[in-house]
């Protein structure tokens, strides 16, 4: 019976630890994974802890600190999370969005190609590199194209699985432009594939995302087409 008595507080225990994280955490089907207190801490303290946090890791791998070359790069890589490769994490650098009239009438699909990507892998934080191209039909409206730049950017500055990061930018785009008619297609060389494990320097990923018009195959045969 004690037996029993314990192990029924142990799992009560684990169920209680289990639904305070689910309660500190930001569930959406395509959203990054964050948690509700993600923003509490400014950059600069965010620099800082990450900075003594990865010098552990170098003290725990062996490397020297006191040497002139690694000195000074726990404080590199903290700043570089933060304000670089990760700075998409956080809403207040989400990029403004510039719309124009489209007073030509222009109704045929814009395409933008060869949009640099540049993300990290969330699994192994290694990079993700390669192209983004994007389509939409205005629905009225037109959108700055550095502005579709920007927003591969953003969503890209995140620790990021290939397949989110299309759906990421195709949602962002139609909400913008307030139109279903986008086509987004990434292909992308993964290092955690080629520095690592299998180690193949070849492969790269495409993925996909069409939604309204391009859901017609000679809509979307067209922009595969433009995009050769």
């Amino acid at each position: 019976m004690d037996e029993m008595n314990g192990n029924s507080v142990l799992q009560t225990a684990e169920q209680d630890l289990l639904n305070l994280m689910a309660e500190n955490h930001i569930s959406a089907a395509f959203d990054t994974p964050m948690r509700k207190d993600a923003f509490e801490l400014d950059d600069e303290t965010k620099i800082e802890l990450i900075e003594k946090h990865f010098s552990h890791i170098m003290n725990i791998l062996g490397l020297d600190l006191n040497d002139d070359s690694l000195r000074d790069t726990p404080k590199r890589v903290a700043k570089m999370y933060v304000k670089e490769i990760f700075s998409g994490l956080n809403p207040a650098d989400k990029p403004s969005v510039t719309l124009f009239n489209n007073q030509y009438k222009y109704n045929q699909m814009l395409v933008e190609r060869n949009i640099a990507v540049y993300s990290n892998c969330e699994h192994h934080f290694v990079p993700i590199t390669g192209k983004a191209h994007i389509a939409y039909i205005s629905n009225g409206k037109v959108i700055g194209l550095s502005k579709l730049n920007r927003i591969v950017q953003y969503y890209s500055q995140r620790p990021q699985v290939q397949e989110r990061l299309t759906i990421q930018i195709a949602n962002e785009i139609k909400t913008a432009l307030g139109t279903e008619d986008v086509a987004v297609v990434i292909d992308a060389h993964h290092h955690c594939v080629s520095s690592r494990g299998i180690r193949d320097m070849n492969s790269s990923t495409v993925t996909t995302e069409y939604s309204g018009r391009f859901l017609s195959s000679e809509t979307r045969n067209e922009f595969l087409k433009h995009i050769g």
